[in-house]
């Protein structure tokens, strides 16, 4: 009934027939320029995530994909009535495929930027991320955000990590995933990473004896929400989608995720 209100309101101009029977609104209305109603009726929603970006998206021992954002996903597409399809691929290519269409939505932690926001409309936060510089266990050289200056970095080149590092003066080198950036800083070819809090905390716990630390810490979190693409043709979606996050955030679930996979409550801001 909620998403049948939400096309009814968002999409159309009525949903009330005339009195001779006919419909007084569907007929100017056009499907096919609405994502929503093409996601209902293919009963399948595309997400977009990387897949190797624990513990928002990632393999277990058993190879199965799992994770934050993975049972985010999942949530959202059971609130809309469809499945969820995951789609994996390295994050540079990710919102490439949103703009081409090849996804209906992005799930991997996407921090909401004045950037982005020009390009993608985004759904209400469903998180919120302080960012960590991160480095060598030896290292007392960086211990502001402002000692990355002329320092080495590796991040993926679009993330809003290499951004930050480069808006502080360090030289970025661009890697695939969040595993090799570890083994680049492990093995002393950069002087740091910048990565989210909760991410670091992660690998900790998988790798207790790695010789890193957190340097420092921004002080202002930022949001974390899901992209679109920009158009009438979301707009039901997107409504869609802010409500399901509302139920999912006032019953409990949000909070559950977060605990779970992070060990604190990341859906809520403080």
């Amino acid at each position: 009934m909620l998403l049948a209100a939400l096309l009814c309101t968002a999409a159309f101009t009525g949903c009330g027939a005339s009195a001779d029977g006919s419909s007084t609104g569907a007929a100017s209305a056009d499907p096919a320029a609405d994502l929503l109603a093409q996601i209902q009726e293919r009963g399948q929603i595309t997400i977009a995530m990387e897949g190797t970006w624990a513990p928002w998206t990632y393999h277990d021992e058993e190879g199965n994909l799992v994770g934050y954002d993975v049972e985010v996903g999942q949530a959202i597409a059971e609130k809309l009535g469809v499945e969820p399809n995951f789609v994996e691929g390295e994050w540079d290519g990710l919102l490439a495929g949103l703009d081409a269409g090849r996804y209906d939505i992005m799930i991997n932690g996407v921090d909401v930027t004045p950037e982005r926001a020009e390009a993608y409309d985004f759904s209400t936060p469903y998180a919120y991320n302080r960012t960590a510089v991160i480095v060598n266990g030896d290292n007392d050289t960086i211990q502001t955000l402002e000692d990355l200056d002329g320092m080495q970095t590796a991040n993926t080149i679009s993330s809003t990590y290499a951004e930050l590092a480069e808006q502080y003066g360090a030289q970025v080198t661009g890697v695939d995933d969040l595993n090799q950036t570890f083994e680049l800083l492990l093995s002393g070819r950069i002087d740091a990473t910048l990565n989210a809090e909760v991410t670091y905390y992660d690998y900790m716990k998988a790798h207790p004896d790695a010789n890193i630390k957190i340097a420092a810490l921004t002080e202002e979190a930022t949001q974390v929400a899901i992209p679109m693409r920009k158009g009438e043709e979301t707009a039901t979606l997107r409504a869609a989608i802010d409500q399901a996050l509302a139920e999912l955030a006032e019953d409990g679930t949000l909070s559950e995720l977060s605990e779970k996979y992070f060990g604190t409550d990341i859906s809520q801001n403080g």
